[in-house]
């Protein structure tokens, strides 16, 4: 598929801050598809395919870095991801209800 640019907003992104956007439909690898937060206007082109619902890194994030979505930490990078890869289980570890992560460093 050519990068084409789709005229209609194809992610939910709620915060400003997010990491990653959600697929209101299907997307497919080399598609350019657009999104809107906080009255400004976003565009990524989709590297891999990326089903409705799963999430879309809006930019590189670094491994070991916080991932947020809804304003909220939803995980952490277990690799980097690049702008426009698909997030999930691959590559996002979580972090809520991980009570080994609240404990802290062992001593």
């Amino acid at each position: 598929m050519t990068q084409q640019t789709k005229s209609h907003q194809a992610l939910v992104v709620m915060h400003a801050g997010d990491d990653v956007g959600t697929a209101l439909r299907d997307l497919d690898s080399g598609e350019r598809v657009r999104y809107a937060v906080g009255g400004a206007q976003g565009e990524v082109l989709v590297l891999d395919r990326i089903p409705f619902g799963h999430k879309v890194a809006l930019r590189d994030i670094a491994m070991g870095a916080e991932v947020r979505k809804y304003g909220a930490v939803i995980g952490r990078a277990t690799q980097a991801i690049g702008t426009g890869a698909h997030v999930h289980v691959q590559n996002l570890g979580g972090v809520r209800g991980r009570g080994d992560l609240a404990r802290g460093p062992e001593r």
